[in-house]
């Protein structure tokens, strides 16, 4: 079985959260390719996966900008347009990908194709080729209020297939843990999630946990000017440093010195999140996707500090499950998170039912599992 996974979007974190049914489907015998723009290639090779560039050239910026009929794409959006935004955005990613993937399928044909939440250019693909395609999601977050607006988008595309919209996938992969998942959420099958991010050689505190309590503060894979990132990182540092916690920052070299330089008595490197987070008490990011599935994993408590509207809803299930604080656009001042943060160091409930999702996770079914089911969508397909 020839299985072509896509890496959409611009993000290291479309890549980590397809790396682990990809190993599993490679690791049970069949071939993979790993399909990406140009900039993703490094991420997928440095979790030991096959990259093949479709789309060499386009950036962030001249897909916005891109005459296409929606016209142009402004960021960031008005809280009213952000689902519209990224339903366009990622409708518009798949479009840019299409002719490369056609190429890449002509040399290289795949038997099913493989995407991410808001990867359309899978299901694009597989009305071109008449293969099966799969959707595993990339994290816990619905956004499946998205999918209209790639429609929309991709009206060009799907009238070249005879379709007015994009087909369904055969196979569904949530990872979300059970009891955050919407009650309306459609059928799927549920994969336990397993961190797929690259590694290092690591120094013993990051996989070593100390006597006091450790709180970590990571952007993940934001974008951002490094001038702006160290200051707003300084800002949340000034006031957790009071704490008297064992204080980690994860990001990359550039900031990490500076912060070294500054807190000497802090802990800032780029480390692997899946070793680090086990060892802390506390994760602290910014509503990072897969950030989040790292701390349920390990059964830690969270702050997420959100700024986006669309992911509100979501957010309300894990404040209701009682493992995290969230704090909104507005709210997410460093004097508020560090209120959040002995909150949460105070009460032990928050742990408790942080280690509720860990086991909800443990207790789905491998990626190894699931290529089975791949392995019966093709062969119903022939």
């Amino acid at each position: 079985m020839k299985v072509l996974f896509m890496a959409a979007g611009t993000s290291p974190a479309s890549v980590f959260a397809i790396a682990p049914l990809a190993t599993a489907v490679r690791n049970a015998g069949h071939e993979i390719i790993v399909a990406g723009f140009g900039e993703m290639t490094p991420t997928i090779e440095s979790v030991g996966l096959p990259p093949v560039a479709v789309v060499p050239n386009e950036t962030a910026d001249n897909i916005h900008s891109m005459d296409r009929p929606g016209g142009k794409l402004e960021f960031p959006p008005s809280p009213a347009n952000e689902l519209s935004f990224l339903g366009s955005w990622f409708g518009r990613q798949a479009a840019v990908s299409l002719e490369g993937l056609l190429e890449l399928s002509r040399r290289w044909r795949p038997d099913i194709v493989v995407g991410g939440t808001l990867d359309y250019s899978t299901s694009l693909l597989s009305a071109h080729l008449g293969v099966p395609h799969v959707r595993q999601a990339w994290d816990w977050l619905d956004l499946s209020a998205a999918h209209s607006y790639a429609d929309a988008e991709l009206q060009p595309e799907l009238a070249a297939v005879g379709l007015e919209r994009l087909p369904a996938p055969g196979l569904l992969i949530d990872i979300c843990p059970p009891s955050l998942r919407p009650a309306d959420a459609g059928p799927a099958h549920m994969m336990r999630w397993i961190p797929g991010n690259r590694q290092r050689q690591l120094e013993p505190w990051m996989y070593t946990r100390g006597r006091r309590t450790r709180v970590c503060v990571t952007l993940g894979s934001m974008r951002g000017a490094v001038r702006q990132t160290l200051d707003y990182l300084c800002h949340f540092i000034e006031y957790l440093l009071p704490l008297d916690v064992d204080l980690v920052v994860a990001a990359n070299e550039s900031i990490a010195a500076e912060l070294r330089s500054r807190y000497p008595d802090i802990h800032a490197d780029w480390v692997p999140m899946d070793i680090l987070t086990p060892t802390c008490d506390l994760i602290i990011h910014h509503n990072g996707g897969l950030t989040g599935m790292t701390a349920m994993n390990a059964g830690k408590p969270q702050v997420i500090l959100n700024s986006w509207n669309m992911l509100r809803k979501s957010l309300s299930y894990l404040e209701e499950q009682g493992s995290g604080i969230v704090l909104d656009r507005g709210e997410d001042t460093p004097g508020n998170v560090a209120e959040a943060c002995k909150q949460i160091i105070s009460d032990a409930t928050y742990t408790q039912r942080a280690r509720v999702l860990s086991e909800e996770i443990a207790a789905l079914d491998t990626p190894a599992t699931l290529v089975g089911a791949l392995e019966e969508l093709v062969a119903e397909n022939h």
